[in-house]
């Protein structure tokens, strides 16, 4: 699975999903920031799942319609939760989220919007 990472997300998850097996790119490499918009659509372009910790993304997608491969919402959770969190979700839900799902991660609930719920 590709999957982009924005840069408010921990610098080691990135690596770590990458050992995972996970075709990860993360913002933060980049030479800067281009702005949610332009995130979300290379994510698109490149058929990539974006992880962030930002919730924007989701205003993006549900409210402005713009198309997507995929959000994964982490919510409040330390470096060390971010990578364990983010192969959980990836592993469990990774074909919901390739079909448009949104997912909000917390420590102690996961939540699935279903690509149908975005209309």
């Amino acid at each position: 699975m590709k999957v982009l990472l924005d840069t408010c997300v921990s610098a080691g998850v990135p690596k770590a999903l990458a050992e995972a097996g996970y075709d990860a790119v993360w913002v933060g490499d980049w030479p800067k920031d281009p702005g949610d918009e332009e995130i979300l659509s290379f994510a698109r372009q490149e058929s990539r799942v974006l992880v962030t910790l930002d919730k924007d993304f989701g205003e993006l997608a549900i409210v402005r319609r713009q198309p997507h491969c995929g959000i994964v919402r982490l919510v409040a959770l330390s470096t060390s939760q971010q990578v364990d969190i983010c192969l959980t979700v990836l592993a469990r839900y990774g074909s919901q989220l390739e079909a448009g799902a949104i997912v909000t991660a917390e420590s102690s609930r996961i939540r699935v919007r279903p690509p149908s719920d975005q209309e």
